[in-house]
Order: C-alpha cells, then sequence, then structure tokens
C-alpha cells in the first residue's frame, strides 16, 4: 500500500515548521532572497501594514502594540467594573499576555499552527514586546498572516464569550483559523487592501498614542445631505474611510453632529476605545466640551453624541481648521454627489488615496 511521506522531516510526517523553512531555503535559491532581505529590514509594524489583511485587522494590532485592547485589565484600569477572570478559561485574570499567551485554550491554538516555535526565547512579561520581537523574526510574509489570523481568532472567540455567551472548542477554534488563513491567502492581487500613505501632516502631541478621526459633513442646499469620516492612526496614517448620506436634512449644524454621531458609533463597532474625533464645526465642538446641550435646533442629536462621549471614557472631541479637515472634507463631498446611491459599497479608501 503506498504512503505519502514528507521528505524534509525525520519522521516523514508534514509540520508548518517543516514548510517554513523550506519556503525560505527555495527563496534564497531561486534569487528572491535579496528581495526578502529588503522586506527583513522593514520594521515590525510596516510588515503588518503591507500584509493582505483587512484594514480593520492592522488597526487590531496596532492596538495590541500600543496596549490599548480592552481586556478586563485595561477596563479596570478604567474603573469600569467588570469581572476580572478570563471569560475563556476562567483560571486566572484576563490580562493580554494570558489572554494571547498563556490561556490554555490559547496555548493548544499556538501548538497547532506550528509557530511556537518561532517564539522560543523570546521575552513573554509584556505581550506587545513578544508580539513586535516575533513579527521580527519572521522571514516571510505570508506567515505574518497567520499571526495576525491567530491572535484574530482568539480576540473575536473571547468577544463571543463574552458578548454573546457563545462557548467554543479547541478544534472549533482550530478550524477557525486555518478557514481565516486562507481566505487571506487565496485573495487575489486585485482585493489586496493598498498600503497606507501619509496624508496630512500630524497635529499629535509628542507620546499621544490615540487615533484620530476627522469628520466633515457636507449639503447642497436640497433636501438630502451627507458626511465622511476618515481614521488616522497617531502618525497621521490612513487607517479606514467611510461616508454616509441623509435623506431629507440639509440643516448644516445637525449634519455635521449626526456625522459625528455616526463616525462614533463606527468606531465602537471597530471595537476601537482611544479616539480623538476632529472637525471644523467649532460651535458644536465647544458644546460638547463645554456639556452644554441647551440648543432647541440641534436638540435631541446633541444630547445623543454628547451621552456617547460620556460612555466612552477614551473618546474626545477637538477643533481644527478647515485646512486640516480637508480629506475629512473630499470624502464627504463625494458621498454627497453619489446620492442616492448607497455609498457604504463604495471604496471610500482606495478612491481618497488616488485624490492625493
Amino acid at each position: 500500500m503506498d504512503k505519502l511521506l514528507w521528505h524534509f522531516t525525520g519522521d516523514g510526517v508534514f509540520s508548518v515548521k517543516s514548510a517554513y523553512h523550506l519556503a525560505v531555503d527555495l527563496d534564497r535559491r531561486r534569487g528572491g532572497w535579496r528581495s526578502s532581505v529588503s522586506w527583513m529590514d522593514k520594521p515590525s509594524w510596516i510588515r503588518v501594514w503591507e500584509a493582505r489583511i483587512p484594514p480593520k485587522l492592522k488597526v487590531f494590532v496596532w492596538q495590541i502594540l500600543n496596549r490599548a485592547l480592552p481586556t478586563m485589565e485595561a477596563l479596570i484600569e478604567k474603573k469600569v467594573q467588570v469581572l476580572p477572570r478570563c471569560p475563556v478559561c476562567w483560571d486566572a485574570p484576563e490580562t493580554m499576555e494570558h489572554l494571547f499567551l498563556y490561556c490554555p485554550v490559547v496555548r493548544a491554538l499556538w501548538d497547532y499552527s506550528g509557530l511556537e516555535y518561532l517564539a522560543e526565547g523570546l521575552p513573554r512579561h509584556t505581550f506587545p514586546l513578544f508580539l513586535k520581537r516575533l513579527l521580527g523574526l519572521i522571514h516571510q510574509p505570508t506567515v505574518v498572516m497567520a499571526v495576525v489570523a491567530i491572535l484574530w481568532r482568539i480576540w473575536r472567540s473571547r468577544n463571543w464569550v463574552v458578548f454573546e455567551g457563545k462557548q467554543f472548542g479547541i478544534s472549533a477554534l482550530m478550524r477557525q483559523f486555518n478557514q481565516q488563513y486562507e481566505e487571506w491567502t487565496d485573495l487575489p492581487s486585485d482585493q489586496v487592501p493598498r498600503t497606507p500613505i501619509p496624508l496630512v501632516q500630524s497635529t499629535s502631541q509628542v507620546g499621544d498614542s490615540h487615533l484620530v478621526c476627522m469628520w466633515d459633513g457636507a449639503t447642497k442646499g436640497g433636501s438630502h445631505s451627507a458626511g465622511g469620516m476618515v481614521l488616522f492612526d497617531p502618525a497621521r496614517t490612513l487607517l479606514l474611510a467611510r461616508g454616509v448620506q441623509f435623506a431629507h436634512m440639509d440643516d448644516p449644524g445637525v449634519v455635521e453632529l449626526l456625522v459625528l454621531r455616526d463616525a462614533i458609533m463606527w468606531c465602537i463597532e471597530q471595537g476601537l476605545s482611544e479616539v480623538r474625533f476632529e472637525g471644523d464645526a467649532k460651535v458644536i465642538i465647544d458644546k460638547l466640551n463645554q456639556a452644554d446641550t441647551r440648543d432647541s435646533r440641534l436638540g435631541a442629536v446633541l444630547e445623543e453624541v454628547a451621552h456617547f462621549l460620556r460612555t466612552q471614557p477614551g473618546f474626545s472631541v477637538r477643533f481644527v481648521g478647515r485646512e486640516n479637515n480637508r480629506v475629512a472634507h473630499l470624502v464627504a463631498r463625494k458621498a454627497l454627489s453619489l446620492y442616492p446611491t448607497i455609498s457604504r459599497f463604495f471604496d471610500f479608501q482606495t478612491w481618497l488615496v488616488s485624490r492625493m
């Protein structure tokens, strides 16, 4: 009876580790090693930024590296009343280190992936440092994708337990990891998210770790309006862009508030907890910062936005001049021009990069 053997291991059994070393060796022999060295020279964060993964996953890794992920430990530090135990195993407090390294379910996934050997000897007392060092050891972009797939499946599964009360087993976690990784590696080249580029000059203070969401509204003097919101990292590198539309609404002040409300809800949906919202609607921003919601014209919308800001301690609003809000203005005008098309199907991020 014929038997399949993997000739690159001593026992003939396939492993991710052996395949990884084989891929590196073949790349070197084919002359591709020079390009790999060029890629290897890039900082860990840039390797993630250029990976063939959705933009929200790049934001997710950025949150990990900046300890901005809302784990139970982080929520308790912000005075949020939650149970400190890991919701997956209940064996220990949920720190970032426990969730991604020491939780028994998580350790099984690392072992299954075959990537644990890469982490041998790395410092594990702080997970952001561990991840940064791990990314620095990787020779192939596809392995970066595998690491991100592991982290994302862990976080998603954890959130299912916390927010939906769902339970999962190790086998399900492994299956979801395989599916996620295969989806990314099979992505056609024309669907690969483009590498973001800096679009505006940073106005952040030194040491500022907040993401920045710029927003703006646009009206046409008719019965409809639109808005634009653009999410940046602290260095003002584009992460995401989105346009929204409103029917039967052309009051500029109310439109600005509606766009800000949608921007806040959008960031909450992305799982973000530290965001500064910047816009050029000075009167509205002053009212929000002064907790002054007494305005008959803006009414309930102003109170709703103020409520969001009160319940999200890591969110804040800041006034910037129109010249510094140009990208959000561009997205808002584009969304307005698309009316009544459902603008959520339009790729604002690619369009915006092409305009700069």
